[in-house]
């Protein structure tokens, strides 16, 4: 025991004496290294000051080395807002083991020297702006972490990886490649868990051999152009957690024994050409805490099992062809953040325990079949940002918590069969910017409540029986782009306050019982582009100042009882038809031939040129009759003249 003891002792001293002999000459290579690395890169954040001439470069922020040695062996620069290249001088740290630099603003080439570092285990460059082809960095035999991913990367994919078999996790995805395949030796890579190919403009099918790597936990193939069958020998790959295979061109159905990989978390597959019924089994994966398999062709009902799951977060559905009623106990014990089961044919009840959790932030449903009233439950979600469930069959009136959810931006209550009013508590809804309650039997009045929604930018409330006045409250809504109240009950006249509305980009307040007269105050709208103001009974003279400013594409003021001359702007936004039916309503002969315009002609409405027109017609007139009247007169003093001397001659 001492012999070995006195052995390492003297191995130490060994070291110490060597490293005392070599470490002077090569830390001045490493620090000159460094600065040659420091000097092409902009450095805003100064994280780098510290890189200065010195004896060792052990000090230098983000710099590792080797305790013994002094050699440097790892350099940390994540999320610096470093700019710049990358210098090849960094080949010179011959016992570099890692080369973190992610999440900065790097750019130009990766220097292929780095294939001179042979002791380099990590090297990660991920999120930068690097571009150009990859390097063939085969020689780095020792590298098991690789992360080229989300830059500019172009030309072939990088197959030459396959040959780092001592590879754990692989990241080339999100780069701009040609196209290519997946190399048909990845399999090579046996001691891989994780890979990220996406965004790589790959095609082809999945090879056979990348199922035989049995380490693998998380693949990432989304946002290629893979084909064929969804890969049956994926189930190899019982340690798997993760599958994202989104966006890609897979065919044919889920087998059901991928239930068998009990460990997984997150299965996404959508955004394929993908059908069939979902296995039951999935409904057992208990570890379950992302399911997408939207916009497919997936039918047949949701395995009950998903109404016990324990770890589900986000579900997604929306955009396939599933049916029947949903699990009964969905989301009753699950922490469920999001849910979109959107344009499917779902019917029977909605969902009651989707908010038992209170951290729904996320409620799409629209588009399906869903019957009876919709479930109070619903008020204890206190984070949901967005409620859609428009386009069902359901009934009834909203429990009165729903409308005053704090965070909710989105309301989309339309073409359902609600009834009820809005309840005052709406006014608490202060992030609410879009209020979609179209096509119901919605009644009551519009409560003025809805003016203290300072983000409001949409409100429909038409097709429906809302009554009473338009509330001037909603003139306070300085974000307010979309207002539709047409096809109600409401009375009164048009609040001249909504004029202060100056975001409003189209208003509809057609087919409502509206009278008195168009604002004045509707001169400020200067952003709007349609203006639907008809089937009303609004009466007063079309003053043409109170729209001369406006901009519209769209203009319909017709079936009222307006009057007065229809001036040439107008008549260019609307054409005749946005005036049919105000029988006061007229335009100078003019513009009715120029605009070949079937409006009738304004009665005692001469405009000047009509009146100098009359003028000179009727100076001719006089000119002419007084010469007439002259001629006549010189040739009755003539006559006079011959009679009188006849006469004479006579006597």
């Amino acid at each position: 025991m001492a012999k070995q003891l006195f052995s390492f002792l003297h191995f130490l001293i060994c070291c110490c004496i060597f490293s005392a002999l070599l470490s002077p000459s090569l830390s001045s290579v490493e620090v000159e290294a460094l600065l040659q690395f420091k000097k092409q890169l902009k450095d805003p954040l100064h994280c780098l000051d510290s890189w200065k001439v010195s004896d060792s470069p052990c000090e230098f922020f983000g710099v590792s080395c080797n305790p013994i040695t002094g050699l440097v062996t790892g350099i940390s620069l994540d999320n610096q807002s470093l700019s710049g290249e990358i210098s090849p001088s960094i080949s010179e740290l011959q016992s570099l083991v890692s080369l973190v630099l992610p999440s900065n603003m790097l750019s130009g080439y990766l220097p292929a020297e780095l294939n001179k570092c042979s002791n380099l285990r990590e090297l990660n460059v991920s999120t930068n702006y690097l571009i150009g082809t990859i390097p063939d960095l085969s020689e780095l035999r020792n590298l098991q972490i690789l992360d080229l991913s989300i830059n500019y990367f172009s030309g072939p994919f990088p197959s030459w990886v396959t040959n780092l078999t001592g590879l754990v996790s692989l990241a080339v995805g999100d780069n701009h490649y040609d196209e290519g395949e997946i190399p048909d030796n990845i399999g090579n890579l046996k001691n891989l868990s994780f890979i990220f190919f996406a965004s790589s403009r790959l095609r082809g099918e999945i090879p056979e051999s990348f199922f035989e790597i049995t380490t693998m936990e998380s693949l990432d193939f989304s946002n290629n152009s893979i084909s064929g069958n969804f890969p049956k020998s994926i189930t190899k790959l019982q340690k798997l957690f993760t599958i994202e295979l989104f966006d890609n061109q897979l065919t044919g159905e889920i087998p059901p024994e991928l239930s068998n990989l009990t460990l997984l978390q997150e299965i996404d597959i959508s955004r394929n050409h993908l059908y069939g019924n979902l296995p039951e089994g999935l409904g057992q994966l208990k570890n379950l805490e992302v399911f997408h398999i939207f916009e497919n062709n997936f039918s047949g009902e949701i395995p009950a099992g998903f109404g016990d799951m324990r770890n589900l977060v986000l579900f997604s559905t929306y955009r396939n062809n599933l049916s029947g009623e949903f699990p009964a106990n969905f989301g009753r014990f699950s922490p469920l953040n999001s849910i979109d089961i959107s344009e499917n044919q779902f019917s029977g009840g909605f969902p009651k325990y989707l908010c038992e959790s209170g951290k729904l932030q996320f409620l799409l449903a629209l588009g399906n079949q869903f019957t009876g009233e919709f479930p109070g439950s619903c008020s204890k979600c206190r984070d949901l940002q967005r409620l859609r469930i428009n386009d069902n069959l359901l009934s009834g009136e909203i429990p009165s918590g729903i409308w005053g959810l704090p965070k909710v931006e989105i309301i989309d209550f339309g073409n359902n069969e609600f009834t009820g009013r809005i309840s005052p508590e709406i006014g608490t809804a202060t992030s609410l910017t879009q209020l979609d309650l179209v096509n119901n039997k919605f009644s009551g009045k519009i409560p003025p409540e809805l003016g203290k929604l300072a983000n409001l930018g949409k409100l429909y409330l038409n097709g429906n029986d809302f009554s009473g006045k338009i509330p001037s409250e909603l003139g306070v809504l300085q974000q307010l782009s979309s207002l539709h109240l047409e096809e109600n009950s409401l009375t009164g006249s048009i609040p001249a306050e909504l004029g202060k509305c100056t975001m409003l980009v189209e208003m509809n307040l057609a087919r409502n019982s509206l009278n008195g007269n168009i604002p004045e105050s509707f001169s400020l709208l200067t952003n709007l582009h349609s203006l639907n103001l008809s089937w009303n009974t609004l009466t007063g003279s079309l003053n043409p100042d109170n729209l001369k400013n406006l901009k519209l594409s769209s203009l319909d003021l017709s079936m009222n009882q307006l009057t007065g001359i229809v001036s040439w702007n107008l008549l260019q936004m609307g054409g005749d038809k946005a005036f049919l039916g105000n029988k006061g309503l007229c335009v100078e002969k003019s513009l009715k031939i120029q605009m070949h315009s079937g409006l009738k002609v304004c009665r005692g409405n001469n405009t000047k040129e009509e009146l100098l027109l009359f003028f000179i017609i009727a100076s001719v007139f006089v000119v002419i009759l007084v010469g007439f009247l002259v001629a006549i007169c010189r040739e009755s003093k003539k006559e006079q003249g011959r009679v009188f001397c006849d006469k004479s001659l006579e006597i």
